[in-house]
């Protein structure tokens, strides 16, 4: 016979921040709501649309908050994720990705029917098989054509092969020209501010150059989309941007704090894993409660975080299954963190960790102030 028995929430509103179970994930809203603002701000000020990007936090109340502040929509990268975007009220959806396959431009031409939805191509056949779908669904889509700027990943080498794709559109009644998708994640993570703004560049330029082609070929690209967390001051100026898609911006990772700023614009950590220390038997090491279960380590190991910067005496140094070990780096072993003690961290890479959690826990002031579903999580159909 079946147990009734339901797992306690790890935080409930008006807690004592440090009585949240561990291990969670924790937003500062008030740093959250400050990258919010400035971001924003600064599109606004360059006549620039922004379309945060979603897989960064999965988060329907973090859309509705971005969309709020003036945000044009948001991007997804997978059909599936955008659902429960959509059953939240966004209305409008970009899915800055190439699809292939019936069920996902069956799905995607369904969900049409709620919002206003984009997507990306790079091939024929699936125009071809957008339009099928949008026909049968009896809806319309607007389509991106990509192109690659550098990354070397999805998008269409050069402006003859994009002319191909917008005639290939245009064909079908159900189907809109948008304009041009022209990302490149590669340089969002160059550490050198120089290197980045000169990356930027080219890239920006290489988008200009397609536009131009265009256009001698009569063809007007309403929207060109593309730009980071990284890159997004140059993009901004760059002339080329109607329209920015930055992500962990609102919550900005470790890795994205390892990059060197020298403009204006900055964006401050907002986002952490509150972790307990479990073990202190060793001596020379403590053992956290928050592993590779806990935290996604692609793109580096979590910084631990202490008075309101990383940390420069503690390093997390090795992760396993359910266990961060963390050891003294000019501290002594007496310095280590009691057992049951609070440790906080700043994940390595933002966007799969936040894929882990079922929930993120806003604090503000000490205090637990909402606990938001990740609706998103494991949608990466």
């Amino acid at each position: 016979m079946p147990i009734a028995f339901d797992l306690p929430p790890a935080a409930r509103p008006g807690q004592p921040a440090d009585a949240i179970d561990t291990p969670s994930l924790v937003l500062d809203l008030d740093v959250f709501a400050r990258n919010v603002e400035r971001m924003q701000a600064a599109a606004d000020q360059a006549g620039v649309h922004l379309r945060p990007h979603a897989k960064a936090h999965k988060c329907p109340d973090i859309a509705l908050a971005q969309v709020a502040r003036g945000a044009v929509g948001i991007c997804c990268q997978k059909v599936s994720e955008a659902v429960p975007f959509v059953r939240a009220g966004i209305r409008d959806i970009h899915i800055s990705n190439e699809i292939a396959g019936p069920a996902k431009a069956a799905l995607l031409a369904t969900l049409a029917r709620h919002a206003r939805l984009s997507v990306c191509v790079d091939d024929a056949s699936q125009v071809d098989a957008l339009a099928a779908a949008t026909q049968a669904a009896g809806t319309t889509l607007d389509v991106f054509v990509e192109i690659d700027v550098g990354q070397n990943r999805c998008g269409v080498p050069d402006a003859d092969a994009a002319l191909k794709l917008v005639e290939r559109i245009a064909a079908h009644a159900t189907l809109r020209l948008r304009g041009l998708q022209a990302y490149h994640g590669g340089i969002q993570h160059l550490r050198d501010w120089a290197g980045r703004r000169e990356a930027a560049a080219q890239a920006a330029g290489r988008t200009g150059a397609v536009l131009t082609q265009l256009e001698a070929a009569g063809v007007r690209c309403e929207v060109v989309t593309g730009g980071g967390s990284g890159s997004v001051e140059f993009d901004l100026g760059s002339g080329v941007y109607t329209e920015i898609q930055p992500g962990s911006y609102v919550f900005m990772d470790a890795d994205y704090g390892s990059n060197a700023y020298t403009g204006a614009l900055r964006f401050e950590h907002s986002l952490f894993i509150a972790t307990t220390v479990m073990s202190v038997a060793a001596g020379d090491r403590v053992v956290l409660d928050a592993g590779l279960k806990s935290m996604a380590v692609d793109s580096g190991l979590p910084w631990v975080w202490a008075d309101g910067a990383a940390s420069q005496t503690l390093d997390y140094v090795a992760a396993n299954d359910e266990h961060g070990i963390v050891r003294p780096r000019t501290a002594s072993p007496s310095d280590l963190p009691a057992l049951g003690s609070r440790v906080m961290l700043v994940p390595g890479h933002c966007d799969p960790t936040l894929n882990l959690y079922d929930e993120i826990v806003g604090i503000r002031a000490g205090v637990v102030e909402s606990v938001w579903p990740i609706a998103a999580r494991g949608l990466s159909r």
